[in-house]
């Protein structure tokens, strides 16, 4: 199972952040600023491993057959009484 990081801005990160907000600074400052708290956010992103991932891909392949039976059957039903409430063409 993959590692649980609590997702809680590091305390260089917020004082970067609180720093870098008291000085005005031009659009390629913040442009770079930017790029830097996405590269450590990055840092931060676990990937699952291989049995993890069959996991969660086998729990949304199910999930999605079930909706697909329930629209089925709905769509089913609604066009039944659609029939029944103004009969056939």
């Amino acid at each position: 199972m993959a590692r649980k990081v609590i997702d809680e801005p590091s305390e260089e990160i917020v004082a970067n952040a609180k720093r870098d907000r008291a000085a005005k600074r031009g659009p390629f400052a913040r442009f770079s600023l930017f790029i830097k708290q996405v590269i450590a956010e990055l840092k931060k992103v676990v990937t699952p491993t291989r049995n993890e991932l069959l996991s969660y891909t086998g729990v949304v392949l199910v999930f999605v057959i079930i909706m697909m039976a329930l629209v089925s059957l709905l769509d089913w039903i609604f066009g039944l009484a659609v029939i029944w409430a103004f009969g056939k063409p």
